[in-house]
């Protein structure tokens, strides 16, 4: 008697679309990949009436490899014009983080890496200054100081253009990157640049920010985090949060409430990019938690 074949070893994949809103949408994705037997563990989708797209993001599990898959899914995308990204549930975005002297929200996401799961493979540390080299040799993490000054500008945005090519990197991180990219870099890597700032803008500009707000007496200290563009701190926002506050907190405790609701707000938006729960909408974001 002979021992019967191995099953195929079951893989599950993640799938994300955007089209054109209309009828049909889903029966086409859910038809193809139900006509091959395969079995969705999870749906989400929204249909958005001012922009008039649909948005879907589902995880399958098959033994169909990459190739068979798309395949099967070609004739739907194809049919409605669908923009479309696949990969592998869980697969760690290769990652690199661009720091300056602020470290509350570098330690967050390397502890978030190593020790909860974070779906992200920080590939190396970018400093323009060396502040944070200790915190990446901490964690086993290579650092490049790539000083930045108004003489130099160009020739740090070429050094990073070389690490994101040699390094392979998906994402980019500035975890209080404290120089602005320029219109040509941001254009280059649209899509794949994720900041974090405090939400004071436009009120508070410049120098010491808590100070001014504290003066001012708010109420709420935010943060958000948001796709880089070309318009400074303005591009598509992933995520944003809030921590309530009154008279009796110093500027210095507007400091610390700040840099704890930034590294939250970041941690939510980097994991949420990974997992590819965030597909773009014009100037806005679609985000299926």
């Amino acid at each position: 008697m002979t021992d019967a074949p191995a099953a195929s070893p079951r893989t599950e994949w993640v799938l994300t679309v955007s089209c054109p809103d209309g009828p049909g949408i889903v029966a086409a994705i859910t038809g193809a990949l139900a006509a091959r037997g395969d079995n969705i563990t999870e749906s989400q989708q929204f249909g958005d009436p001012a922009s008039g797209r649909f948005f879907l993001r589902l995880q399958v599990e098959t033994t169909a490899t990459r190739a068979e898959l798309v395949a099967a899914l070609t004739p739907a995308f194809e049919a409605f014009g669908m923009t479309w990204e696949l990969d592998v549930v869980g697969r760690r975005v290769r990652t690199l983080v661009l720091v300056s002297k602020a470290a509350h929200c570098l330690v967050d996401l390397l502890y978030r890496e190593r020790n909860q799961g974070m779906p992200v493979d920080v590939v190396g540390v970018v400093g323009n200054h060396p502040d944070l080299a200790d915190i990446a040799a901490f964690y086993g993490k290579p650092f490049h100081h790539v000083p930045v000054t108004k003489d130099t500008k160009a020739q740090a945005e070429q050094r990073l253009r070389e690490l994101v090519a040699e390094l392979d990197v998906e994402l980019v991180v500035l975890a209080r990157y404290m120089q602005i990219l320029s219109d040509e870099l941001c254009r280059d890597l649209e899509g794949r640049v994720i900041n974090i700032h405090h939400s004071f803008l436009p009120s508070f500009k410049g120098a010491r920010p808590y100070a001014q707000a504290h003066e001012r007496g708010v109420k709420l200290i935010g943060a958000t985090a948001h796709y880089v563009t070309g318009d400074l701190d303005e591009g598509p926002i992933i995520e944003q949060d809030v921590e309530r506050v009154d008279h009796t907190r110093a500027v210095t405790d507007l400091v610390a409430l700040g840099e704890d609701v930034e590294r939250r707000a970041l941690a939510r938006a980097v994991r949420w990019h990974a997992e590819h729960r965030v597909l773009l909408n014009g100037h806005r974001t679609v985000v299926f938690h």
